[in-house]
């Protein structure tokens, strides 16, 4: 048996003339296009679309943002910036990709301070059941 890739499926969709405020929780790939204020915490993926206006603080396995950011984003795994985003805030991430024209505005912290979540986060998926902080 073939395990499946998180990202190739969504599994919630918030399109661009949506608002939301609050916290969103959840399991699997979810893509905002909307606008959204409030905390986001997930284990896995969330991809902030070209037309999402983000004013969160986000906890996620990877974040893929190709619009509006703003607020606070701990990744265990990943965050990736395609040339349309913008980030004003701080990033805590073991891997950073910037693509050229992208804007991070804010600090940049890669220095592991968050080892033990970002193994713990590992061991909960099943990649690394060795792994120790």
């Amino acid at each position: 048996m073939i395990p499946k890739k998180k990202e190739s499926s969504i599994k919630a969709y918030m399109g661009e003339y949506t608002v939301f405020k609050g916290a969103l929780s959840f399991e699997g790939t979810v893509r905002i296009d909307g606008k959204f204020e409030g905390q986001v915490h997930t284990t896995d993926t969330l991809i902030i679309g070209e037309t999402g206006d983000i004013a969160a603080d986000i906890e996620a396995g990877m974040v893929i943002c190709k619009g509006k950011m703003k607020g606070t984003i701990i990744a265990a795994q990943k965050i990736e910036m395609h040339a349309s985003s913008k980030i004003m805030g701080n990033v805590q991430t073991p891997v950073l990709n910037i693509e050229p024209g992208a804007v991070l505005d804010g600090n940049c912290d890669m220095s592991g301070k968050e080892g033990k979540k970002i193994i713990k986060l590992i061991k909960e998926d099943g990649k690394e059941k060795g792994a120790s902080a």
